[in-house]
């Protein structure tokens, strides 16, 4: 999102919607509504809704940017309509709502109007599966109607078969707390997703529904639910029944796991300080890093000198303010960053046939937590060349280079060494042609 493109208006509103949700919304794609001013004023948000998503186009107007906007609904809800227009059904006046009293330099009034219209619409969805003409449905919706949190979406079209979708989030538990250092932004939870035909009259009445368990994406890169093994669904049973027996098998397991990996985490704070401390004969001191809290960042400070005399400046507000790319913050990954550190090996050899130096490129080491099981992975960032955005160019991620577990600290750091030596004048090409391209 370029920001010189969206009205600050605008732009105010949609970065406080991002940045404060306690959903994780996302922005699809924006365009402009004039063929004129090139101006962002409208886009397409993700929404969160049970186990998937739905899409609002979001409509402003840059000419008129005091004004609400526009929210259109997916072609699938033509009969949602949260706000009723004034007059209607005999109403005289319509009640207060988020567009009501619009305030357009109030930054949180778009979040506000987008979890208002969610929550009308988790309504409207539930009356529509109350609606249902299925017996097994308007029991399943009875037995569950006192537990909170659920939701439901009842499909339906012309290519689509009719079912319910019933998203139950499991587990009581405050997921987030149990991993300590975890920089997640949103409530982890675990759901059991159910699908229910709809009409299917030659089905069994007490046949088992489609079950499935999911996590969020962040707790899936650490907890794989997928194999975890469901309890069978019994002859004449109901959700009521079922979920207490799934939350008690699932609760050992989780416990169990986390217990595991806490284990493992305290083993690894061993390996990965000698793996840092093996780097730094090679590339240089110092390297900052706390394997503890399985983050590490370091920015070189300064361009490459013949005599190679170089510092590390460690700078987080970088991290804090998105000048480095979201590729650092991958749930639970160890980073480490160490910028110009291989040029200083390159410039160490080509000062005996008196070469040119290089300027600096930035490699970005990103180490699993199962680190040394799971090889690392590498990326250069040049700090010379840019793309059409004004964006540093960036290699794919590298993994590819020579790796084994069972070598020592220093023979891991020696063989990264000679690879990244030959990886980083291959990039120098690259970034030379690529700007070339460019001209």
């Amino acid at each position: 999102m370029a920001i010189d493109t969206v009205p600050p208006l605008i732009y105010a509103q949609l970065n406080y919607l991002l940045t404060h949700s306690p959903l994780p919304i996302k922005v699809e794609h924006m365009w402009s509504g004039s063929k004129n001013n090139g101006l962002l004023d409208r886009f397409t948000l993700l929404i969160p809704f049970c186990l998937d998503y739905i899409k609002w186009d979001v409509i402003y107007n840059a000419l008129y940017p005091l004004m609400a906007p526009d929210i259109i609904f997916g072609p699938e809800d033509e009969s949602f309509r949260p706000f009723p227009v004034s007059g209607e059904e005999g109403d005289l006046k319509s009640p207060k709502n988020s567009l009501s009293d619009w305030n357009c330099k109030d930054p949180t009034r778009l979040l506000s109007l987008i979890l208002e219209l969610r929550d009308l619409y988790m309504t409207y969805q539930r009356k529509r599966v109350g609606d249902v003409d299925d017996e097994r449905v308007k029991f399943e919706l009875s037995t569950i109607f006192p537990r909170e949190g659920i939701e439901m979406y009842m499909t339906s079209g012309v290519e689509k078969t009719e079912e319910v979708r019933f998203a139950v989030p499991l587990l009581d538990m405050d997921i987030n707390k149990m991993v300590t250092g975890c920089p997640w932004r949103h409530q982890q939870k675990i759901f059991l997703q159910v699908i229910f035909p709809v009409g299917r009259k030659y089905m069994s009445a007490s046949a088992a529904p489609r079950l499935k368990l999911v996590s969020s994406p962040e707790l899936k890169a650490l907890f794989s639910i997928e194999d975890f093994r469901l309890p069978a669904w019994l002859d004449g049973m109901c959700m009521a029944e079922y979920l207490p027996i799934l939350e008690e098998m699932l609760q050992t397991q989780v416990l169990f796991y986390f217990v595991l990996k806490i284990v493992d985490g305290v083993a690894s704070i061993d390996v990965r300080r000698k793996f840092i401390a093996a780097l730094a004969p090679l590339f240089g001191r110092p390297v900052e890093a706390d394997p503890v809290r399985i983050l590490v960042y370091s920015l070189l400070h300064g361009w490459i000198k013949q005599k190679a005399d170089l510092s590390l400046l460690c700078l987080p507000g970088l991290l804090q303010k998105g000048n480095i790319s979201g590729f650092l913050w991958s749930v639970y990954v160890f980073v480490v960053i160490m910028s110009y550190l291989l040029i200083f090996a390159i410039s160490r050899k080509k000062q005996e046939d008196n070469a040119e130096v290089h300027p600096p490129t930035m490699v970005h080491f990103s180490l699993p937590l199962q680190f040394p099981k799971q090889y690392p992975a590498l990326m250069l960032q040049s700090s010379q060349h840019f793309n059409s955005s004004s964006a540093p160019i960036k290699s794919p991620i590298l993994t590819d280079f020579p790796w084994s577990p069972r070598w020592e600290s220093s023979e891991m750091a020696e063989r990264f060494f000679d690879y990244l030596v030959e990886e980083c004048l291959n990039f120098k090409k690259y970034c030379n042609e690529s700007q070339i391209q460019l001209r």
